[in-house]
């Protein structure tokens, strides 16, 4: 099945600068060495507002801003919007927002409600979701397919687009395995990740960080990849690949606490 960019980008989707966008912090996190698998701490939920790059097909297409807040108790709300700049990317769709409200029980993500947002030149569509946690169903309304706004029976631990990346955040280990239930825009699939067992060096503007390699592993001619580097609570870089190509490619230029 071919991706289309109205899928959300992941990071961690929601799917997701010019050359003219802010250089990275010049207090930046340094880079890393290489951790074994016991020294390895998953970043803690926190708030972050991190601005990647973005390229289309290996070209500079625009830029993606990924924000955490905490919106009081245990409720949180993160956002992705992704802005198409230069040739194709503007004009076809390149252009998302994306935002999921969940709560952290005890450290686990629950979804509450989900938005996504596509603009482009002759396009605009809008999907509002809900997950109704007491009727143990999801459902999406807005510019679907009738088949896409069914009710969705719920399960203990499904998860937004947008929350995988933090749920990956919070899972990875060096050489472990994580599996997610993926439900988003009236979907379900199951997503499955590989953490690669060591980190490796990831040059990502004028930074380089030792990052951990963490991949999907059922995605078919579809593939997700993201590097995580160790007290950073953003992934580095997002790349997703279709048929062996690079499709939409976000790389971290800057983060910083709120």
């Amino acid at each position: 099945m071919r991706t289309s960019l109205f899928k959300p980008v992941l990071l961690m989707a929601s799917l997701l600068c010019t050359a003219a966008l802010a250089h990275a912090q010049e207090t930046a996190t340094p880079p890393l060495p290489a951790l074994p698998a016991m020294d390895w701490e998953a970043p803690p939920l926190q708030p972050f507002t991190a601005t990647y790059q973005a390229l289309y097909k290996g070209k500079q297409a625009g830029d993606a801003t990924m924000r955490v807040t905490r919106t009081g108790g245990d409720q949180w709300r993160v956002d992705m919007q992704v802005v198409g700049r230069s040739g194709f990317a503007s004009v076809l769709g390149l252009n998302l927002e994306q935002s999921t409200v969940f709560e952290n029980r005890n450290g686990t993500y629950v979804p509450l409600s989900q938005s996504t947002v596509r603009k482009g030149l002759f396009l605009g569509k809008k999907v509002t979701g809900t997950y109704d946690w007491q009727a143990g169903t999801a459902q999406w309304l807005g510019d679907l397919k009738k088949e896409r706004r069914q009710p969705i029976p719920l399960q203990a631990g499904d998860q937004s687009a947008l929350l995988l990346n933090l749920a990956i955040m919070r899972d990875a280990r060096p050489g472990g395995q994580m599996h997610y239930r993926y439900v988003d825009v009236g979907r379900v699939r199951q997503h499955d990740y590989q953490a690669a067992p060591d980190t490796e060096n990831v040059p990502v503007g004028d930074l380089s960080y030792n990052a951990l390699r963490v991949y999907r592993t059922n995605g078919g001619n579809d593939e997700t990849i993201l590097w995580i580097a160790n007290g950073v609570p953003t992934p580095v870089r997002i790349l997703q690949r279709e048929d062996g190509e690079d499709r939409i490619d976000l790389r971290l230029i800057e983060y910083q606490g709120v």
